[in-house]
């Protein structure tokens, strides 16, 4: 732990009554507005990600409202386009890329670092101003009606047969890019220069060495997707062949650029969201992460073998069958650190002092939808049922079991975990277990009906469809009213908490970690004076070990 105090009595030393928490150091909008502390940057991106998922969530349900009944009669064909190619761009890159990331990331890396804020503060301030430029950007496309080339872009209809605003469009995904940049940048740097004293890479939590390695991510695939897009864009306004084969270019060359970054980008959701994971697990269960040094080097594996494996989204794109083969290959490759992840999670539940405080079910939630979401990316990462199942419902449901259903559920559970530290106040432990078992049914009779429509045959992007996959449709849309009832309710409680909740104790689930040694909320420079690290990650027994006897445990 810390030399600074014992490991549940740390935070009550390390603050006194003068220091005033992060929330009240100073008032007034402009303090907020021009802060370089990273916890308020963290709840700026709070409400400003809130605010899109929103906008994101009442998308996604116009869509399944439409899907109802076999033709397009809530919208038009048009309209509907407009619809999902708007919901997939505020989700993916306004919502899933930064949620854990800005939000979580910010506010606990350098707590759990022990240091006083992140390594450019004023750099962290700027990601978030990139991000509401990016967004206003968006909502202009919207209001000036919006974009119909789904979320990829995708050439040549991006560049010369539509007439929607993809140009804007583009621009708020590129500026978007931006602040991953600028996070990445942050996050490494801070990783390397700015530990406590006596914390080895070894020492440091795993939730670090998932931020570290979905930074470096960040870094190097960002801005690859920021010139493609920026290709697009040029082709569009001044006619660049870029990848326009009748003026000499390649339209291959768009396909390749693109998911050279989406696919790493699945891990900029998804590797936050097993940080979290492997936090909560261990608090709960009260034991070491099993095989600590394996799920670290785990989540630097995913950070390598996720540039290597972009071409199995193009297997019926022309590329080569050798090409198609050895890109098969490292797509089933690239499954293996992240199964060691869910092994090692599952061994260390196993014979720990398990208890289901609302974060815990919000984690074992995750693992269900991730697992399936997981090996449903086996059909789809070989060409004999890839061919068959791209383009169809398989491929949607497999995408959200994997950056909705788990990178959600993740950051709903980091949420509850840290949400004492984020507010000082304690949310109602029964409607936010009841809000993760209705987001999880809901998730599940919302997408496994689509897996067997994609089986069938529906193509994805489609307002009409054959009147005998009603039924599986109305299943779809039913399961994801129950899923938006649970979101709205952890939503309700939350900030019915902020000002009706019990005041938060600074380590109310007696977890491990320099962040419980802060006080909740925490003073605007963490600590008083510089932790001093001398005990490996997740030692339970040396915060246990004492309680055993204790008159208050």
């Amino acid at each position: 732990m810390s030399t600074l105090a014992q490991p549940l009595s740390g935070a009550a030393t390390a603050t006194t009554p003068k220091q005033r928490n992060y929330l009240n150091q100073e008032y007034g909008l402009k303090s907020w507005l021009l802060t370089v502390d990273h916890k308020r940057i963290a709840v700026l991106y709070l409400i400003s990600v809130s605010f899109f998922f929103l906008i994101g969530g009442l998308l996604a349900m116009l869509i399944r409202f439409e899907l109802l009944t076999p033709q397009p009669d809530l919208m038009s064909v048009d309209t509907y386009n407009k619809v999902f190619t708007m919901h997939g761009i505020v989700m993916v890159f306004f919502v899933l890329i930064p949620a854990i990331p800005a939000i979580l990331g910010n506010f606990v890396l350098p707590m759990m670092l022990g240091a006083r804020d992140l390594a450019f503060p004023k750099i962290n301030l700027l990601s978030w101003y990139c991000y509401i430029v990016a967004g206003c950007l968006l909502l202009y496309t919207v209001i000036n009606g919006g974009v119909d080339t789904g979320w990829t872009f995708t050439t040549p209809l991006s560049t010369h047969y539509v007439n929607t605003n993809v140009v804007s469009a583009g621009l708020a995904a590129f500026v978007a890019g931006f602040s991953s940049i600028f996070t990445g940048l942050n996050f490494i740097v801070t990783v390397h220069r700015m530990r406590a004293p006596g914390l080895t890479w070894f020492r440091m939590p795993l939730f670090v060495w998932s931020m570290y390695a979905a930074s470096i991510i960040m870094i190097l695939g960002t801005p690859v997707v920021a010139v493609t897009i920026v290709l697009v864009a040029v082709e569009r306004l001044f006619h660049f062949g870029f990848f326009d084969p009748t003026m000499g270019g390649d339209p291959l060359l768009f396909q390749h650029l693109f998911w050279f970054y989406s696919h790493p980008a699945v891990y900029v959701m998804l590797l936050p969201g097993m940080a979290v994971i492997s936090e909560i697990i261990a608090c709960f269960s009260r034991k070491r992460v099993f095989g600590y040094s394996a799920v670290a080097f785990s989540s630097v594996a995913i950070a390598v073998f996720s540039f290597l494996v972009w071409a199995h989204h193009m297997f019926i794109m022309g590329i080569s069958n050798y090409a198609a083969l050895v890109f098969s290959l490292l797509t089933m490759l690239v499954a293996v650190p992240s199964a060691i992840k869910v092994f090692n999670w599952t061994f260390t539940l196993a014979k720990g002092s398990i208890t289901f405080e609302a974060p815990m079910v919000y984690a074992l939630c995750f693992i269900g939808l991730f697992v399936i979401g997981g090996c449903t990316g086996v059909f789809l990462g070989t060409m004999g049922t890839d061919i068959h199942l791209t383009e169809t419902y398989f491929i949607v449901a497999h995408f959200h079991f994997v950056m909705v259903g788990a990178v959600i559920m993740a950051y709903l559970g980091g949420l509850h975990f840290w949400w004492p530290k984020f507010t000082g106040r304690m949310y109602p432990e029964a409607p936010a277990k009841i809000a993760a078992v209705l987001i999880f049914i809901g998730f599940f009779v919302t997408f496994m009906p689509q897996f067997l429509l994609g089986y069938l045959g529906m193509p994805r992007r489609y307002a009409a469809y054959p009147p005998e996959w009603q039924v599986l449709n109305v299943f779809s849309t039913a399961g994801a009213t129950v899923m938006a009832a649970g979101y709205m309710l952890a939503a309700l409680y939350l900030l019915w908490s902020l000002r009706y909740g019990k005041p938060a104790p600074d380590n109310p689930w007696r977890a491990y970690g320099l962040e419980w040694q802060t006080s909740s909320p925490p003073i605007t420079a963490n600590f008083l004076v510089t932790p001093v690290v001398t005990h490996e990650a997740y030692d339970y027994e040396s915060i246990d070990r004492p309680q055993t006897h204790s008159s208050t445990a």
